[in-house]
């Protein structure tokens, strides 16, 4: 259960922050919502209380686990060119990315990162990139307290070797 005033991710949207709990009646049953406003877009979402770990609500990345994700973007292996068509890799993409799991996000920017060496990326893949670059920077810049344009070079460095 999340309280007021916490950081929560919500899956592909990415960090928010939790601003109220409200209860609200449908159909004669009261039910209780997050409301949650998304950091980057300041979107607000209404989660039921009762669904949130079935939409993909979670705590953000603990800080023990944010090396973790820095080795898998370093990996240089991985399914790079395994999926040919941009159709099933994008739908493959947007399964890790609505996962809400930083890991695949992670790895779905690896992969991207990759095939960006050897072709020009599409209109699609480059919003890709853009969006798991930005979901995946908010969150461990957020998570280890330090600066969003750090990580974000950070990350840079990771795939300009």
């Amino acid at each position: 259960m999340f309280k007021i005033g916490e950081m929560a991710v919500y899956p592909a949207q990415g960090v928010g922050k939790i601003e109220a709990i409200e209860t609200r009646e449908f159909s004669g049953e009261r039910h209780d919502f997050y409301v949650l406003r998304i950091v980057d877009s300041d979107m607000t979402i209404m989660v039921p209380v009762g669904n949130a770990s079935q939409v993909g609500l979670r705590n953000l990345i603990h800080k023990d686990r944010i090396a973790s994700i820095y080795d898998l973007l370093e990996e240089k292996h991985g399914a790079c060119g395994m999926i040919a068509s941009w159709s099933r890799r994008q739908r493959e993409y947007n399964e890790k990315i609505r996962s809400g799991d930083l890991f695949e996000v992670a790895s779905v920017l690896r992969e991207l990162y990759q095939l960006k060496e050897n072709k020009e990326l599409s209109y699609g893949e480059k919003k890709v990139l853009d969006l798991t670059r930005k979901l995946l920077v908010k969150e461990l810049a957020l998570a280890d307290g330090s600066d969003e344009n750090q990580v974000f070079e950070r990350v840079e460095k990771i795939f300009l070797h």
